[in-house]
């Protein structure tokens, strides 16, 4: 039998192109890789995230500090992966302008995943090795469900865990620690649980 039988076809940027429009294509170590787009609670706390880094530290500023390109969603080449991270971030003197291209082979100075069921493993394993691979010194992970934050920095090509956040309250983390940051409206309310009616009086 030929040995092209058996062979696994390495997935080519083709495969991104030509997939579903309604899905996330990446190619994570050769392997086209679809997810759904985010539900409500993943896209409520990349959007509010992104807005709150953009008004302080993005392009256009904000009275902030700035210093930034903040990005939702860019698509980044590296090396021989496709990744789509929620949000990425590159400082404003290693990318002074955007430039209009269709993707990015910059390696971002920050990644951030915001984590659902279907991709939290993904992610936390699969996405962060490339990251550390090709040397982006900062990531975070952002749980929407349990409300938490983490943070890590890059470090002798692993990552080191630098602070774990939950639930409403400010933070300072690297590297947006020259600002303060409310995780407040991160997060959906808590959906409101049933009234449950006192026990029938049996006497």
């Amino acid at each position: 039998m030929p040995r092209s039988a058996h062979a696994h076809r390495e997935a080519t940027y083709q495969d991104v192109l030509d997939a579903p429009e309604e899905m996330i294509a990446e190619i994570l170590d050769g392997e086209l890789v679809l997810s759904p787009r985010p539900a409500a609670a993943h896209a409520n706390s990349a959007s509010d995230l992104g807005a709150d880094l953009r008004i302080q530290f993005g392009r256009r500023g904000g009275g902030g500090p700035g210093g930034w390109q903040i990005l939702y969603e860019p698509e980044l080449h590296l090396g021989r992966h496709v990744l789509v991270p929620d949000l990425a971030g590159w400082r404003r003197e290693r990318m002074p302008v955007v430039s209009r291209v269709a993707f990015f082979e910059q390696v971002p100075d920050w990644v951030c995943e915001v984590l659902s069921p279907g991709t939290a493993v993904r992610d936390r394993m699969r996405k962060m090795r490339i990251y550390a691979r090709h040397g982006v010194p900062h990531t975070w992970l952002v749980d929407p469900e349990a409300r938490m934050l983490e943070t890590y920095r890059l470090s002798d090509g692993h990552w080191l865990q630098l602070e774990v956040f939950a639930g409403d309250t400010r933070v300072r983390a690297e590297p947006f620690d020259a600002v303060e940051l409310d995780m407040t409206g991160w997060w959906l309310p808590e959906p409101e649980q049933p009234e449950v009616p006192p026990p029938a009086d049996e006497g």
